[in-house]
């Protein structure tokens, strides 16, 4: 299986790295280590997130307050959305319903 990242989502994970990096030095880097394992997981057992309606799923982080959502078509994962948890609920569908 292969990782795929929808480039809004991307966007997040670097706007999110960069601002707790501001914050306190090394945190960005942590924030990406935690996606990176999440990720692996995910890779790994993509069916344990829990589902969020047809073709998505969910998965929440556990050390930093954002969730991945994301889908399998194939022997894709592509990461949709790297959402904080106080962001308007659903945003991220647009960007996969056009």
């Amino acid at each position: 299986m292969r990782l795929e990242f929808h480039p809004e989502a991307e966007v997040e994970l670097i706007a999110a790295a960069v601002y707790y990096d501001e914050q306190v030095p090394g945190l960005g880097e942590r924030f990406e280590s935690e996606i990176r394992y999440a990720a692996d997981l995910l890779l790994d057992q993509p069916e344990i997130g829990t589902s969020v309606g047809p073709g998505f799923r969910k998965f929440i982080l556990t050390r930093f307050p954002f969730t991945l959502y994301y889908s399998v078509i194939g022997d894709v994962l592509c990461i949709e959305a790297v959402a904080h948890q106080s962001r308007r609920p659903g945003y991220w569908k647009s960007r996969v319903n056009s």
